[in-house]
């Protein structure tokens, strides 16, 4: 059961950019859409933990927690839901690059030969996704790439402040990172709506809010079911299943949403694989 937790968890977010695109199509933007799922996680675990605000209010550096966490999912969210999502999800994935370095910055942590190798395989990956089909030299190709980009750093930052903060009850961390995911994608949304780069929050009649909440509620099982399973499995192991996240996310940008793998994409995508497996093994 707890590798199933691990599984569906990679499940969910290797298929979240299929309901995040009918959502956009029915005017909810991806940015307002994390804001919709945060907020129902907000309520529940509310309910079920409510002294967790105590936590919070008495803990305020849980609020750089709050703001990595929000800006991985509102970038995460908006990249996957307008790019191509292999390009996309392989950039994420190189937040073992970034944690390299938020680890020395932030915990202290020695700068090793072998994370010295992550970082070369991670870059070399990187490149060779970013390469043209036509040939010529690496580039993103539009804002999409950026926000892959973007993500998988505030995903490195947003696991090297929980560690920082592995003290903390677990209740008021994932209480800091559901409002992370309301109060970045709202003020995202309010400073980027007159500038036409979101869209305005759609009108109610349209029928999106039953497909948002449900999409809130089955993030915030799979959530859940992610937390039991890393509770219960090594954590080596935890990193590795979550990897299928990459497979679930490429296979049925294929197979869904007429995606072509080029050879450099896979070649490249090998290579940042590499990358975070061996972070998998030095973690160890």
């Amino acid at each position: 059961m707890p590798y199933l937790g691990l599984l569906l968890n990679a499940l969910v977010w290797g298929l979240s950019w299929w309901p995040l695109r009918q959502l956009q199509s029915m005017g909810l933007h991806a940015v307002w859409a994390t804001l919709v799922f945060f907020l129902l996680g907000t309520l529940l675990i509310s309910v079920w933990q409510p002294r967790a605000w105590r936590t919070l209010r008495h803990t305020p550096t849980l609020w750089w927690l709050a703001l990595a966490a929000g800006g991985t999912n509102a970038a995460f969210n908006w990249g996957i839901s307008t790019g191509e999502v292999v390009r996309v999800v392989l950039l994420f994935y190189l937040m073992p690059l970034w944690a390299v370095g938020l680890a020395w910055w932030l915990l202290g942590e020695r700068v090793t030969p072998s994370a010295l190798v992550r970082i070369a395989l991670a870059l070399i990956g990187a490149l060779l996704v970013l390469k043209p089909e036509s040939g010529g030299w690496p580039h993103f190709n539009g804002l999409a790439d950026w926000l892959g980009l973007a993500g998988g750093a505030g995903f490195a930052l947003t696991n090297v402040l929980l560690r920082r903060h592995a003290g903390t009850p677990s209740s008021a961390r994932a209480l800091s990172m559901f409002l992370g995911g309301i109060a970045l994608p709202g003020v995202l949304g309010l400073i980027l709506v007159p500038q036409g780069l979101v869209s305005p929050w759609p009108a109610l009649e349209t029928g999106w809010l039953p497909a948002a909440l449900a999409m809130g509620a089955v993030f915030f099982f799979s959530n859940l079911a992610m937390q039991y399973g890393a509770a219960n499995v090594p954590v080596h192991i935890t990193s590795v299943v979550m990897l299928t996240e990459v497979v679930f996310a490429t296979s049925s940008a294929v197979l869904i949403g007429g995606e072509t793998l080029r050879p450099m994409v896979l070649l490249g995508g090998a290579f940042i694989l590499v990358a975070a497996l061996l972070a998998t093994r030095d973690e160890t």
